[in-house]
């Protein structure tokens, strides 16, 4: 590693070949470019840029980049996101986008990890808003040096750095940076976060306070996170239902068992935040009910999540796709096919079917093929002859949701 500012720091000794790095064109992530040109000589470094398409600015920032990279000899590439419909949370779809399309990059590109801006102000930020919204440890933690997300590990090697001492560091080196307007737009909350945070500093909440706190709960996160890991070593798959046995989960601590059941909640509806804590602790307690698109069960000892039917309406994939991202049916499909759930056909007589031990709430979150309206073949309830369906979701996905 060579000479670079001292704010600039990687893991432990993590020196791996090749790196990626997420640069935008702001002060923050410039400074991260020129820190990792100036630390890591002997790595190779690729970059990328993100256009949303959601700015006309986006493209002369990253043409702005590219040139910034071209004066540095190093490869850039700008990556487009085409796919927002104009439904949803719009900050949260193009954050999910940005790290699929970052990940996606750096595989093709051999990167064993990228390098993203984040600053001690970020943090601070990230901090304050999660505890706005009655966030826990794992929130009040804030934003952790290193996180697998997409199937790539990311970095935050700027994390022990302000905005202001980075600008000025780019000042000394007679660097521009581009701001983005939208960094003082208070519609974001983030940006209104920005703002109460120098009103709180008499108060003695300022940024150096929140980045310690964040520090402090990481410790205490990854002790609670290895309970939970220990709890989820007792789950059991069953035709992609989850099962956990009552009276583990009952003798676990309250946060354990919050954390397990938010993360199976979580992983089998695909939804990218874990429910909300108060729902999420009343069906903890009652263990049985309906919460983030998934029917929670208790009977015979052991406590079964499934996805719920209701939730599984309009979801469709064509033969051979993956279907609710859980499983995948072969067969002998012909053109019109159509995969969807069992829903309400799970609820009559099934003179066909064979005893699979599914409950009936299962089988109606089950994919069956319809075929002109009708359902043709359900494997999970034995229904059809040449049709298998298989279970996507592993064990391990549920640790992973975890952080394990």
């Amino acid at each position: 590693m060579s000479s670079g500012p001292d704010w600039f720091r990687l893991p432990g000794d993590f020196r791996p070949p090749v790196l990626g790095l997420a640069v935008s064109g702001g002060g923050d992530s410039i400074a991260l470019l020129r820190a990792a040109a100036d630390s890591l000589q002997d790595i190779r470094l690729d970059v990328a840029t993100v256009d949303h398409g959601l700015r006309p600015e986006a493209a002369d920032e990253a043409a702005f980049v590219a040139r910034t990279c071209t004066g540095l000899g190093l490869r850039h590439d700008t990556l487009r996101w085409e796919g927002w419909d104009g439904t949803g949370n719009l900050q949260a779809e193009a954050r999910a986008a940005r790290y699929r399309l970052l990940a996606d990059w750096a595989r093709q590109r051999g990167c064993d990890a990228v390098l993203l801006g984040h600053t001690a102000d970020d943090q601070a930020e990230t901090v304050l808003m999660n505890f706005a919204r009655g966030s826990g440890v794992s929130g009040l933690a804030g934003m952790t040096e290193r996180v697998e997300t997409a199937g790539m590990t990311f970095l935050r090697p700027l994390l022990a750095a302000s905005r202001a001492e980075l600008r000025a560091w780019l000042r000394d080196r007679g660097q521009d940076w581009i701001d983005d307007p939208s960094n003082e737009d208070p519609a974001y909350t983030r940006v209104r976060a920005r703002k109460l945070l120098a009103s709180l500093e008499p108060l003695g909440l300022s940024r150096d306070r929140l980045t310690d706190t964040a520090l402090r709960m990481q410790e205490a996160d990854a002790v609670l996170r290895d309970r939970a890991l220990a709890l989820a070593d007792a789950i059991e798959l069953q035709a992609g239902d989850v099962l956990l046995p009552r009276d583990a989960f009952d003798a676990a601590p309250a946060d354990t068992r919050h954390r397990v059941l938010a993360a199976i909640l979580r992983t089998l509806s695909g939804q990218p935040y874990p429910p909300r804590f108060r729902p999420l602790r009343a069906l903890a307690q009652a263990q049985d009910g309906v919460l983030h698109g998934c029917r929670v069960t208790s009977a015979r000892g052991r406590i079964r999540i499934t996805r719920e039917a209701a939730a599984l309406a309009g979801v469709t994939a064509q033969p051979g796709a993956p279907w609710d991202g859980r499983f995948r049916i072969t067969g002998p499909f012909v053109a019109g096919d159509v995969i969807a759930a069992m829903g309400a056909a799970a609820e009559g007589p099934l003179p066909e079917a064979r005893d699979t031990r599914l409950p009936r709430i299962s089988l109606a979150a089950a994919p069956a093929v319809w075929r002109a309206g009708e359902m043709i073949a359900a494997p999970l309830a034995g229904i059809g002859v040449g049709w298998t369906c298989v279970a996507l979701q592993r064990k391990e996905d549920f640790r992973a949701a975890l952080g394990g």
